[in-house]
């Protein structure tokens, strides 16, 4: 190898890592302990979860099953009563 073509490389990687600090510079997500930078803090967007529906069924039953539950805690406190 020639002296030439080991510059001609080292040319060629410093150009490489030229372009890869520029992008990494620009990034808002890199960690600050890599680039010595202090970065932005990116948002996360977290999903929106969809609203369960209810049949008019089911709420009737879950409502009545709750009312049973009450009378049930209701007829206790008053036999201890």
């Amino acid at each position: 190898m020639s002296v030439d073509t080991i510059l001609d490389q080292i040319d060629a990687e410093i150009a490489r890592l030229t372009q890869v600090r520029s992008l990494l510079a620009n990034t808002n997500n890199v960690d600050s302990r890599l680039t010595g930078r202090k970065t932005k803090k990116v948002s996360v967007k977290t999903k929106v979860r969809k609203t369960r529906v209810l049949s008019p069924e089911a709420r009737k039953r879950i409502a009545d099953a709750q009312r049973k539950r009450w009378a049930a805690q209701k007829a206790k406190t008053k036999k201890e009563a």
